[in-house]
């Protein structure tokens, strides 16, 4: 999906808004892959990157490397959801993808829970392979999840419950629209 964008376009807006270039294309990718997929979704590739910037920094948190693959190394695993301080979210993966066999943990570069994983996992990249670390794959995966439901992110309200489907904050959905506006005017 990342080779779907233009290379003019990538290098350029992806030096505009400081998003990497291999993480810009893996939006880009999965949004016009999106458009053929759910063609009445409407999904832009700034939603993507509102996502990815708010949940690992484009691949990058806690000193991850977005690789020219579009793997992010080391995996990123995010805290246990416990509900403390986050959603409570019991474990369904029997701790096989996060390792944690009492809590699930958001995975990958767009933090996807393992049951959407499980339901939603798609090829971004066309290797044969889903895997939630590979940033095609993950962009691609939420960006169908988004999708779901027969939601047209064009309408307001559909945004919003698609973003909130993803994470119910409403900080997070702020976080989220703030930077997809933000990606979008530029």
């Amino acid at each position: 999906m990342a080779a779907l964008a233009d290379a003019d376009w990538l290098a350029s807006t992806a030096a505009a808004l400081a998003i990497p270039e291999r993480a810009l294309a893996a939006y880009a990718g999965a949004a016009l892959a999106a458009g053929d997929l759910a063609p009445d979704c409407h999904l832009g590739w700034n939603t993507l990157a509102a996502i990815g910037l708010v949940e690992s920094e484009h691949g990058a948190f806690g000193g991850a490397i977005l690789a020219a693959d579009g793997l992010v190394s080391p995996p990123i695993i995010g805290a246990a959801l416990t509900g403390s301080t986050t959603a409570q979210v019991a474990d369904t993966d029997k701790g096989v993808w996060d390792g944690d066999p009492t809590w699930d943990r958001a995975l990958g570069p767009m933090q996807i829970l393992p049951a959407t994983w499980a339901a939603h996992a798609r090829d971004g990249n066309g290797d044969g392979r889903l895997d939630v670390h590979q940033l095609d794959d993950a962009a691609l995966t939420a960006a169908l999840y988004l999708c779901s439901g027969g939601r047209d992110l064009s309408a307001e309200a559909d945004w919003i419950a698609a973003i909130a489907a993803y994470n119910p904050g409403a900080d997070y959905n702020n976080r989220v629209a703030e930077a997809a506006l933000a990606y979008g005017q530029s």
